[in-house]
């Protein structure tokens, strides 16, 4: 069946994470770049880094400054200190949507499978609107630092850009500015050893349990992004357990997503699953060694488009109570978007 293939003006600002691609230097793709030739000239980059450093520091310092100010409202009404806090996190997501619109527009391109019937629309100008559930667990292949940030948009085109909540790293808590909002956005940080994560992941999850309370809970359970050193940690692991490695991804760890599906089982239903992907990667290279901020804000040389692949489960339909034929399940997922990446790599699209 074919779904409807939107290209909209991409909502993401590729920056603030510290990690694998945060790079303010030259693109590791060289003169080889699939965007092209830079842009802009040296002149051109500073002032453009200038422009994007002050607006982004403004608005988010901004935001902060509302975060603290709204702070004590939790000990005198929480209800309305959670809906003053989305209305916070609302306004990151529109400022991340304007910076990207601004300084390093793109197309995203949306598609899914049978599943997603009567849950992707594209509007008379163009433009997307979603039609998901006001809960649901997420998850998604982790192919660049800012994919969150793209997904964090599809939230928008569903309004529910104020109510989504994203498992990071640990290791991104204190960053300044960002790692303060996300705490006060209740996004939920892992230091991926369990028996330091599970009491904190429960306390969590039982906050987000309410059936009442519109809830996206985004998991990416690969752990990290997809780069030479993490691919190669994955084959290593791979080898070690005499299983099958990917090719487009790395091997996902099934703790995380079961935890979240069990606790949540009760007041949520689906589970929605997006594959996404970026045009101009070349083969055997990596999009954070291409895609870097100096490269899509500054030169002007963002990825030609955003691909994204969506399906849906039934959590009743899941074996999540069963941690042998979970990880056979999730497995398998993560063999069949293997798949989709390799049709879109060869192709230049999903299938429809």
């Amino acid at each position: 069946m074919s779904r409807p293939q939107v290209e909209a003006a991409s909502k993401a600002f590729g920056d603030t994470l510290l990690g694998a691609g945060f790079d303010l230097l030259k693109s590791k793709a060289g003169d080889q770049h699939p965007a092209g030739p830079p842009q802009h000239g040296t002149m051109g980059q500073a002032e453009r880094a200038f422009s994007a450093a002050s607006t982004f520091l403004s608005g988010v310092l901004a935001i902060s400054a509302s975060q603290f100010i709204g702070a004590p409202l939790k000990l005198i009404d929480p209800k309305f200190y959670d809906g003053y806090m989305a209305w916070t996190k609302e306004s990151f997501a529109v400022l991340t949507a304007t910076m990207t619109q601004w300084w390093a527009p793109t197309a995203v391109r949306v598609t899914g499978d049978e599943s997603m019937k009567d849950q992707l629309y594209q509007m008379e100008d163009g433009s997307l609107r979603c039609n998901f559930p006001h809960r649901l667990v997420m998850m998604a292949n982790h192919q660049l630092y800012t994919d969150w940030l793209y997904l964090w948009w599809i939230a928008y085109t569903n309004k529910m850009h104020g109510r989504i909540y994203i498992i990071l790293k640990e290791s991104l808590k204190n960053v300044p500015i960002f790692g303060w909002g996300a705490q006060f956005y209740n996004f939920i940080f892992l230091s991926r050893k369990w028996e330091t994560d599970k009491s904190r992941f429960q306390r969590h999850l039982s906050q987000l349990s309410n059936p009442k309370d519109p809830m996206w809970l985004l998991i990416f359970p690969e752990g990290t992004n997809l780069s030479e050193t993490t691919r190669a940690k994955s084959k290593a692991w791979a080898e070690k357990q005499g299983i099958n490695d990917m090719k487009h991804q790395l091997l996902p760890r099934k703790t995380g997503l079961q935890f979240c599906l069990q606790r949540l089982k009760e007041s949520t239903n689906w589970l929605y699953d997006c594959t996404i992907a970026y045009e101009g990667v070349p083969e055997g290279q990596f999009g954070q060694d291409i895609f870097t901020l100096r490269s899509s804000f500054f030169e002007g040389r963002p990825p030609k488009s955003v691909n994204m692949y969506w399906r849906r489960f039934k959590i009743s339909d899941i074996p999540i109570d069963n941690d042998e034929a979970f990880e056979r399940w999730l497995k398998n997922r993560w063999t069949e978007k293997d798949y989709l990446l390799e049709h879109f790599y060869r192709h230049g699209s999903f299938p429809a």
